[in-house]
């Protein structure tokens, strides 16, 4: 039983640190709004020189916003700044602000 309660321990861990991640300040370029589904698309920002490109885009993700009031003051195509959390393997917006 001792290696099967150390791999869930390390699992557990992960998922703490990846839903962690997701608590951060970000940046990014919204791609996509659904209003009717009270979701967003938001292409994230790649901070940095990763690649040798600054300001490169980054991953695709979609979220749900927490209030629908969120996404009435965003458009596709603006740059945003933003927080998520991870609710039951969902994206959910905390914070969106137009840059």
């Amino acid at each position: 039983m001792g290696p099967a309660k150390f791999i869930l321990a390390s699992a557990a861990a992960i998922t703490m640190l990846a839903s962690t991640a997701f608590a951060d300040d970000m940046t990014g370029m919204v791609t996509r709004i659904d209003r009717l589904n009270n979701t967003i698309s938001i292409q994230q920002t790649q901070k940095g020189t990763v690649g040798g490109s600054a300001g490169g885009a980054g991953a695709l993700q979609e979220y749900k916003a927490k209030d629908a009031a969120m996404l009435d003051a965003v458009h596709a195509g603006d740059r945003v700044s933003y927080a998520a959390t991870d609710t039951n393997g969902t994206g959910t917006l905390t914070k969106l602000q137009k840059q």
